[in-house]
């Protein structure tokens, strides 16, 4: 871009940041930037220092990897959780989007993507062994596949399946009312509750 487009390099450079976000454009972040530029100084320091903050602070659960401002989430630390079931999902939005149906009361465990030899992304680079880990130590019953109804969700799913399989625990997955090919953070909330309470022993 040029001084014609933009009038000063400092509102072009805070475009560009802006549309470094995913589904950002440059129109949609130019929007963002004027807003920002008609808000006070004192609002605009409180936006930038929040996000400033939680790069910085925010941790990862030790037992779930959740995101969490403590070394334990507030959901592995909550007794009132059954902590003998644990949901297996890709990343942080699932855990919100699940927690939004009202429909589950165990606990998480984050993986942090899905394998996919196309990406480059092997189990070792994901949370599996701290899986294998947790139902070596803990008390687990029960471990729910909630991963997306795709080809790099399935073979995650029969990898952990395969890994669980010598352990006397219960194995399942949520139902399929979500459509193949969908990503759980994207379910409609009755759909997923749905898919959680019917959920179905697991079989490779």
């Amino acid at each position: 871009m040029n001084l014609t487009q933009y009038p000063s390099i400092l509102l072009e450079n805070a475009v560009s940041e802006f549309a470094k976000l995913p589904g950002i454009g440059r129109k949609t972040a130019l929007r963002l930037v004027l807003n920002l530029l008609r808000q006070n100084e004192t609002e605009v320091e409180n936006f930038g220092n929040a996000i400033i903050k939680m790069r910085k602070e925010i941790r990862h659960c030790r037992f779930c990897h959740n995101i969490s401002d403590t070394d334990i989430c507030q959901i592995c630390s909550n007794t009132k959780r059954q902590k003998d079931i644990v949901c297996v999902v890709q990343d942080v939005q699932d855990v919100m989007a699940i927690e939004n149906t009202q429909q589950y009361n165990g606990v998480y465990h984050v993986l942090g993507g899905l394998i996919s030899p196309m990406d480059g992304v092997g189990p070792a680079d994901l949370e599996i062994e701290s899986l294998i880990d947790r139902v070596k130590t803990e008390n687990i019953a029960e471990v729910i596949f909630a991963l997306n109804t795709t080809m790099e969700g399935d073979t995650t799913n029969f990898y952990i399946y395969r890994k669980l399989s010598p352990f006397n625990i219960k194995i399942t997955a949520i139902a399929r009312g979500i459509s193949v090919g969908d990503e759980l953070e994207y379910a409609d909330e009755i759909t997923l509750g749905r898919s959680i309470l019917n959920r179905v022993e697991f079989k490779n």
